[in-house]
């Protein structure tokens, strides 16, 4: 044997791979406690009326989008874990579906200027947390997807 086997599977896949699986399962939580208990959850999370309000009155095609960019992390990062190339092009559509979702907030609704608040103490008050998750989301989902290309372009994942 000469050199390093090119498929050899490094360490810090499984890192990355478990990372990107409890990462992705939270907003897999999210999603569904945000069907299924609605306001209420919402509520308890911080958000306020008017937001509330947005996600009820969201189109569904933003509901399929949502869901698509939370499901879509989370089959990535199952297909990471078993070193499947999919997990690549599956990671770019959650991706995609993640920043179309921020582009219809904030550039095709008027419901950005209403993401800035939050719920403390039960008065309305500014916060940049929203902004700050944003960032922080979209690093994550550009972190992923740009792993799996980069283990996908060296053979590690099949």
């Amino acid at each position: 044997m000469t050199g390093l086997n090119k498929s050899a599977v490094p360490w810090h896949l499984w890192v990355v791979g478990v990372i990107a699986v409890l990462w992705n399962a939270y907003g897999g939580y999210d999603y569904t406690m945000s069907m299924t208990q609605g306001a209420t959850y919402m509520a308890a999370s911080g958000m306020t009326p008017d937001q509330i309000a947005y996600y009820d009155t969201m189109p569904v095609w933003m509901t399929a989008v949502w869901a698509i960019g939370v499901w879509g992390g989370v089959l990535g990062s199952l297909l990471l874990l078993m070193r499947n190339k999919l997990a690549f092009p599956v990671f770019a559509v959650s991706f995609g579906a993640f920043l179309l979702s921020l582009l219809y907030v904030y550039g095709l609704s008027d419901s950005g200027k209403m993401m800035g608040f939050m719920m403390k103490d039960g008065v309305k008050v500014a916060s940049s947390m929203i902004i700050i998750m944003n960032v922080v989301i979209a690093a994550g989902c550009a972190f992923f997807t740009w792993y799996a290309w980069a283990m996908s372009k060296k053979g590690v994942l099949r």
